[in-house]
């Protein structure tokens, strides 16, 4: 099995990463490049999706990818632009999923998609697939709804590139490589940077995983040394 990277291009494979309890699954679909991701528990088969952004079709391929009778449970949607949410309407139709997604941007993504979240998240929730257990991070400032989910390894693992207890984080728009994304003001870049700082970096250890919702994969040993930087830019 090839290593898993995160590394992925529009139109291309599947990047896989299989650990004790989980298989992750990453694409990138949309003239936006998005970064769609798939957990499938692997002890009984449920399966979350986080953003159904573009390509029904192809995420609808990954859900197969994941559990060949094409079971979908849950689909977390990180935050309400439209660039991460243009499939949510066709996958859920096809799949019955239901929809999660940050209390505060939960009736925008219902206006702009016709489609209800049927959960609402605050921050500390608990989405549990199957037996796998995430927990929902609010992460305020790109949008006021914007949320992570953070999934731990097991105490004991034996899968190859296992870590016991590792987090992985997928961040949607809150968290890249280099930085937090775009806000609109500075009180919303305040907020971003004070999240994502006191409920990522502050709680979590070097070796968490980062899943982006644009690029590459991260990690938060990689990004702290540049903090200060970020809040000193503004950016």
């Amino acid at each position: 099995m090839t290593a898993y990277t995160g590394d992925v291009t529009t139109g291309g494979p599947t990047a896989l990463r299989v650990l004790d309890e989980v298989e992750i699954r990453k694409v990138s679909v949309g003239p936006m490049d998005n970064d769609a991701y798939l957990v499938t528990c692997r002890r009984g088969g449920s399966q979350l999706l986080v953003d159904a952004a573009a390509d029904p079709d192809r995420l609808l391929e990954l859900v197969r990818e994941g559990n060949e009778t094409a079971r979908l449970d849950v689909v977390v949607t990180t935050h309400r632009h439209r660039d991460h949410l243009a499939a949510l309407t066709s996958v859920v139709a096809a799949t019955g999923a239901q929809v999660a997604a940050g209390a505060p941007d939960a009736d925008a993504i219902t206006e702009l998609t016709g489609t209800s979240v049927t959960r609402v998240l605050h921050d500390g929730d608990l989405v549990v697939v199957g037996h796998l257990t995430l927990e929902a991070v609010a992460l305020r400032g790109h949008t006021p709804g914007s949320v992570a989910l953070v999934y731990r390894e097991p105490e004991h693992v034996t899968c190859p590139g296992a870590v016991a207890g590792r987090a992985h984080v997928f961040t949607g728009d809150s968290l890249f490589p280099g930085g937090v994304r775009r806000t609109t003001t500075p009180d919303d870049f305040t907020s971003l940077y004070d999240d994502v700082t006191a409920r990522l970096f502050d709680r979590f250890d070097d070796a968490t995983w980062v899943y982006p919702g644009h690029g590459r994969d991260t990690t938060l040993g990689a990004e702290r040394p540049h903090l200060a930087q970020w809040r000193d830019r503004g950016w």
